[in-house]
Parts: C-alpha cells; structure tokens; sequence
C-alpha cells in the first residue's frame, strides 16, 4: 500500500483500489487530490497488471466534492480570467473521461456521502455499489452553481431525463435504498460485507477477457451517442477482432473441455503505481 498524500493507491490481485484520502474534509477535492488522482486514472488505463479499478473514500464520505472552505479562499484571491478558470476546471474533468472511457470496468464503493462533484465521480464508473449510510445529492444548487464533472450527461442516462431534473433543481438526499431503486447504486450490502463483495466483483471482472471488457465498454459508450447502423458496424468490427483473439480461442478450447477458461495475463507483482 502506497500513501501519496491525498490518494491511496493499492494493486491487489489485478484490482486498482484508489482511496480518496482526506477523510477530515469527508474526502473533499483538492487541487493536490485532483492531480493525483488523474495521474492514478491515466496509469491504470496503461498498467496490464491492473484488469479493473476501484474509487473509494476514506473514513465515512465517499467524497463531499469540492471543497467550499477552498471556494472561499479563491473568492479571496487575485482573479484569474474567466478563460483561464475555464480552462482550468476543463482539465480536471478529464478524471471523469477517463473513469468513463479506459478500457477497463470501474466501480465506485460508497460509504457515507457523494455529494456533487463526488456523486459525478461516481456516475462516471461503470459500476456503483454502497452500503447502507451512503448519501447521495447533486448538491449544486446549494451552493449557487450548476455543477460540473459531467453529471448533466451521466444522469439523465442512468435515471431518465426527469428524474434528472427533479435531483438537480430540487437536489434531495437519497438513501441507499432510494439511489438503489433507481439505478443510482447497482446494489446496496450491509457496511461488514461492502468491501469484501466489492473486491470479489472486481476481481472477477479483472480476471475476465480483457478484449471482450474494452470492446464491450466502447460498444455501451458508443451506443449512447450514434445511431443504430454507426453501432452495428463498428459492434461487428470488435466482434470479429475479438474473435482472433487467443482469449476467445481459449474459451471454447475451455467450453469444449468442461473446464474454466485460463486467460492470458501478464506476470505482475502486488504493487501499483508509484509503489516503491
């Protein structure tokens, strides 16, 4: 286990956890923690060693989003442009992007709250289970801002469009069970089993074909934005490219045999990015 700071980045059995690290500020972002953790996101999508990627909070808060107490201290300062806050903000989000696009599942693992930017974070995962003190608000309109971090595109097509709308004018706080009944949380477990069913998903998912997860990712992010004949060209173009793969050879090697398949997977050591 490696400590840098504000992120916690562990490998273990070709899993990722990434351990959002200020449990003081309930995990509050930071321009420290912003970097680091899309420097983290940016290795993991290179590292063959990690097969799946896990966000979490430390202590009791997913993650509070952006700090308010650090808003307050930029209100204070000298301004910098409205280009160059722009630009500024556009490059954090690429940590979305890349929770989003890398060709590898991610799962968001929630205690407590994920609150605006930290509720975007994890609408960017594929895969989003809690336990029962997770909280979960847009929390924008609270605070006299509209919100960032790609919510506006990840919500509307998780709940619907007026669902959407409801959770970020009227910003509600939901229970797990209420997140839960409308596909906000994938599944909800009791707080001792949270962490242990989480790794056992993750680890099937990293010991999965990695060919197949990468092309079914692109195929469901793809199916969000072009039309049905643009996706069937390109889902018979992965299919095919799939289908020479040593992966899909050695499972119906394996379906033929009765057997579990035994997947190609590079020789790794427990240790992740920036691990001594």
């Amino acid at each position: 286990m490696v400590n840098e700071q504000e992120l916690i980045i562990r490998l273990e059995a070709g899993v990722l956890w990434l351990t959002l690290n200020r449990p003081e500020r309930r995990n509050a972002l930071s321009p420290a923690l912003y970097e680091a953790l899309l420097d983290a996101l940016d290795a993991a999508g290179r590292d063959e060693a990690a097969g799946a990627v896990v966000l979490t909070g430390a202590g009791e808060a997913f993650c509070a989003g952006g700090d308010v107490a650090r808003m307050r201290r930029q209100g204070e300062a000298p301004a910098l442009s409205p280009a160059e806050r722009i630009a500024a903000m556009r490059a954090r989000t690429r940590i979305v992007e890349r929770l989003h696009g890398m060709p590898k599942p991610t799962i968001a693992m929630i205690r407590g709250p994920a609150v605006g930017a930290g509720l975007s974070l994890a609408l960017a995962c594929d895969l989003r289970y809690g336990d029962d003190t997770a909280r979960l608000r847009t929390g924008f309109v609270g605070v006299g801002v509209p919100g960032d971090f790609g919510g506006h595109y990840f919500l509307p097509r998780i709940v619907g469009p007026a669902k959407a709308r409801e959770l970020y004018l009227r910003s509600p706080m939901l229970g797990a069970s209420e997140a839960a009944a409308i596909g906000l949380l994938t599944e909800v477990f009791s707080p001792e089993r949270l962490e242990t069913e989480v790794a056992g998903i993750a680890r099937a998912l990293a010991s999965a074909p990695r060919p197949a997860i990468a092309r079914i990712k692109e195929n469901l992010n793809d199916g969000m934005a072009l039309s049905l004949g643009d996706v069937l060209d390109r889902e018979c173009a992965r299919h095919v490219e799939c289908v020479d793969s040593s992966d899909h050879k050695e499972a119906v090697r394996a379906f033929l045999e009765k057997r579990p398949p035994v997947f190609q997977r590079p020789l790794q050591a427990e240790a992740g990015p920036g691990a001594d």
